[in-house]
C-alpha cells in the first residue's frame, strides 16, 4: 500500500499528445471515462490530424487530447493544461505553448532521439539545455519500461509490445490522480476478447504503469478531485454525436416513426452513422450513399413515405444537397439535415472544428428557401435539439438543419438520461381522409390546405386512397397542388412558406438572459459551441467586478420573439463567432442595432480568458482613448 502524499484538488487539466500512431485518443478517452465513474463534472477536447497517419514523429502527425474536470460545474476543457503527457520531441514542441509556468510535464525519453529531435527542429535536446526549467519535468521511459515489463510475453514482437506504452502512461495517470482502473479493464476484454494475447499485454502494461507510479522516486505526491455535486440521476459520458443519434432516435419513437439515416460518411460526422447503424432494433434504418445528393435524397424520399427522414453531412457536404433541401421546402415534408460544421472553405480543416455554415444554412440555395435552422450548446444538448428539432419539422413540415460542430461532436461531457416521461409527445397525425369538398360537394384531397395555426400542409403516405396528390419541384397552386405558373400563386406560395418558418418562434422559448445585478450594460452573446467558452469568460470577468449579462441563443431561424427587445436591452453587445462575423451581421440587419464582434478562425474554441479579455477592453476605456480625454 502506498504511503505517499495524498492531496485534493478542486480541478485539473491533463493533456495526452503523441504521434497519431500512439493512441493518444484512446487514452484520453479512456482516462475520461474512468474520470466520469467517479462523479467528477468534465469536458474534452479531442484534437488531431486529417491525414490518416501524417509522417511519424512529425509536428504535422501530433494527435492530442485534453481533459478538464472538477469538484464542480465544468464549462470548458480548459484555457492551459496543468499537466502534459508528451510522448515525443513533436509532441512536446506542439504543446508546450499552452502550458503555464509551473506546470507538470511526463517525457517520454526513448523518444528524444537526434533524429527525432531534428524532424522538428530541435538543435539542442530540451531536456538538457535548460529550456525545461519553469516546469516540473517529469522524464520517464515509457516505451523501455513497457517492454520490459511485458518481458515474459514471448509470443509478441518488441513493436507490439512498445505500442502497450499507451497503456502504461494511462495506468501512471490513473494513479497520479486516483483513478479506478476496473472501466478500463473491463473495456480492453471487450475490445481484445478475439486476442488473449494482446489483451494480457494491455492489462499488464496498465497495471506496471500504476505500479510504477505506487513504486517510484520520481512521483512523491497523488492527487485525489472529489466528485461534483451533480442532480440525481443515471450519467453517461457522452459525445455530441452520439447525443445528436440518441435525440433522433428518442424523437423518432415519440413521434411513432420509424427513423431513416441516409447519408455519406464525411470527416466530423460520420459517427453518425456508426451510432445509429447499431441502432437497428429501435426501428432504425441506415443507407451509406454512394454520395451526398444520394444520401438526402434518400432521406427525403423516406420522409414522403412516411418515415423521419434524417441525413448528416459537414459544409462541403452542405453544399451537395441544398438542390434537395430547396426541393424538401417546395414539398413541405420534414426533413432533418445535420451538419457537423468545419473549417473550411473547400476541404479545409477536416478535423478542426468552425462556426462558418451559418450562412449557407440559412440562404445556401436558390430562390426564397426558408428553413429552421438550431443550434445546440453543448454535447449534451444535442439530444435535446435533436428532439427540438424533430418537433419542428414534424410540427411545421419543413427542413430543419441542426448546426452543431467538431468542437461539439468530438468533445465530451456526463449527461443524465432523460426519462420518457420527460420528452415531448411529437406523435404526428398523418391525413387519412379528404379534407375538402368540390363545387359539387364530392369529398376531396387538398395537399396544400394548410392548418390554421401552423400553415403546415397534411403529411399523406403515398398510397392512401383518395390522397393521392402530385409532388415535385415545379411550383404549386395554394391548396390543390396543381401545377402553376401564375405571378401572384407564387408570390402566396413564397409568403405562406416564409410565414410558417416566421411562426416556429410562437412555439420557442424566449431568449433567457443571465443578469444576476440587473444593472449590466454589456451583454454577451453567443449561439452554438459558443456557449462553454462565453459563460466561463463571463464568470471569470464577474469574479473580478465586472458587471455583465449573458445570453445564448440556439435557435438561430427564427430567432425568438424576444432577441430585439434583449439586444436593446443593453448599451453594449458583443457576440463571438468562430467565422468572420456572420450572426452579428443577421443581427444588425433584422434588429438595426450595434453589435462589437469578436471572431477567430483557428480552428479551435474559444477560450474562456480570451473571451474576460474582449469583455474587459469592452468596459473599461482603452488606454488611447484615456489619452485622448486627456488631450482634449
Amino acid at each position: 500500500m502506498s504511503t505517499k502524499l495524498v492531496q485534493k484538488l478542486d480541478r485539473v487539466v491533463i493533456r495526452f499528445a503523441g504521434d497519431s500512431g500512439d493512441g493518444m485518443q484512446l487514452t484520453g478517452d479512456r482516462f475520461t471515462s474512468q474520470t466520469a465513474l467517479l462523479g467528477n463534472d468534465l469536458s474534452t477536447l479531442p484534437n488531431f490530424p486529417a491525414e490518416i497517419r501524417a509522417p511519424q514523429g512529425t509536428l504535422p502527425g501530433v494527435s492530442s487530447f485534453q481533459l478538464h474536470f472538477a469538484d464542480h460545474h465544468v464549462l470548458t476543457p480548459g484555457d492551459r493544461p496543468d499537466v502534459l503527457v508528451a510522448m515525443n520531441p513533436a509532441a512536446l514542441k506542439a504543446n508546450l505553448r499552452d502550458l503555464p509556468r509551473g506546470a507538470t510535464v511526463i517525457i517520454n525519453t526513448d523518444e528524444f532521439t537526434k533524429r527525432n529531435l531534428a524532424k522538428v527542429g530541435y538543435a539542442a535536446n530540451p531536456l538538457e539545455d535548460g529550456s525545461l526549467e519553469s516546469y516540473h519535468v517529469h522524464p520517464v521511459a515509457l516505451t523501455s519500461i513497457t517492454v520490459d515489463a511485458l518481458a515474459a510475453y514471448t509470443d509478441l514482437t518488441r513493436k507490439e509490445k512498445e505500442r502497450a506504452k499507451n497503456m502504461f502512461a494511462l495506468g501512471l495517470l490513473s494513479w497520479l490522480y486516483t483513478r479506478p482502473l476496473e472501466g478500463t479493464e473491463g473495456f480492453l476484454k471487450a475490445k481484445f476478447a478475439s486476442r488473449p494475447a494482446i489483451l494480457d499485454a494491455n492489462l499488464a502494461a496498465l497495471h506496471a504503469g500504476f505500479h510504477y507510479g505506487e513504486t517510484t522516486e520520481d512521483f512523491s505526491v497523488s492527487y485525489e478531485v472529489a466528485p461534483a455535486p451533480m442532480e440525481a440521476g443515471t450519467y453517461r459520458n457522452i459525445t455530441g454525436n452520439v447525443s445528436l443519434s440518441l435525440g433522433l432516435v428518442a424523437a423518432a419513437h415519440r413521434a411513432k416513426l420509424p427513423l431513416f439515416l441516409g447519408t455519406y460518411p464525411i470527416t466530423p460526422a460520420t459517427d453518425i452513422l456508426h451510432t445509429l447503424a447499431g441502432l437497428k432494433r429501435y426501428g432504425v434504418v441506415t443507407f451509406q450513399a454512394e454520395d451526398e445528393i444520394a444520401g438526402v435524397g434518400s432521406a427525403l424520399g423516406a420522409s414522403f413515405a412516411g418515415a423521419l427522414g434524417v441525413t448528416s453531412t459537414s459544409g462541403p457536404g452542405l453544399a451537395l444537397k441544398a438542390e434537395t433541401i430547396g426541393l424538401a421546402v417546395s414539398l413541405e415534408l420534414p426533413l432533418i439535415v445535420i451538419d457537423i460544421q468545419r473549417g473550411g472553405p473547400s476541404t479545409g480543416l477536416p478535423t478542426k472544428t468552425e462556426q462558418a455554415d451559418l450562412l449557407q444554412a440559412l440562404f445556401g440555395r436558390n430562390g426564397e428557401s426558408p428553413v429552421a435552422v438550431v443550434a445546440p450548446a453543448t454535447p449534451a444538448d444535442c439530444f435535446d435539439m435533436a428532439v427540438e428539432a424533430v418537433r419542428i419539422a414534424t410540427v411545421y413540415r419543413t427542413p430543419v438543419l441542426i448546426l452543431s460542430d467538431g468542437y461539439l461532436a468530438n468533445g465530451s461531457e456526463p449527461w443524465r438520461l432523460p426519462r420518457t416521461s420527460e420528452l415531448p409527445d411529437l406523435t404526428v397525425e398523418f391525413a387519412t381522409e379528404p379534407n375538402d369538398v368540390t363545387a359539387d360537394g364530392e369529398p376531396v384531397f387538398h395537399p396544400f390546405k394548410r392548418d390554421p395555426q401552423t400553415l403546415a400542409r397534411p403529411w399523406a403516405i403515398p398510397g392512401t386512397p383518395g390522397l393521392e396528390h402530385r409532388i415535385g419541384g415545379i411550383e404549386k397552386a395554394d391548396i390543390t397542388g396543381n401545377i402553376s405558373y401564375d405571378p401572384d400563386n407564387h408570390d402566396k406560395m413564397t409568403r405562406l412558406r416564409q410565414a410558417k418558418i416566421s411562426g416556429i418562434a410562437d412555439t420557442i422559448p424566449p431568449l433567457a438572459v443571465d443578469d444576476p445585478t440587473g444593472d449590466a450594460e454589456l451583454l454577451v452573446l453567443g449561439w452554438g459551441s459558443t456557449y462553454g467558452p462565453t459563460a466561463a469568460g463571463v464568470r471569470l470577468a464577474r469574479a473580478l467586478g465586472t458587471s455583465v449579462a449573458h445570453a445564448h441563443l440556439r435557435h438561430l431561424n427564427p430567432f425568438p420573439s424576444n432577441t430585439g427587445e434583449v439586444l436593446r436591452r443593453y448599451r453594449r453587445v458583443i457576440v463571438p463567432e468562430m467565422n468572420l462575423g456572420q450572426l452579428a451581421m443577421l443581427l444588425r440587419a433584422e434588429f438595426l442595432v450595434d453589435i462589437q464582434s469578436h471572431t477567430a478562425v483557428r480552428g479551435l474554441p474559444f477560450q474562456a480568458s480570451e473571451i474576460a479579455d474582449v469583455i474587459a477592453q469592452a468596459v473599461r476605456p482603452s488606454v488611447a482613448e484615456s489619452m485622448k480625454e486627456m488631450a482634449k
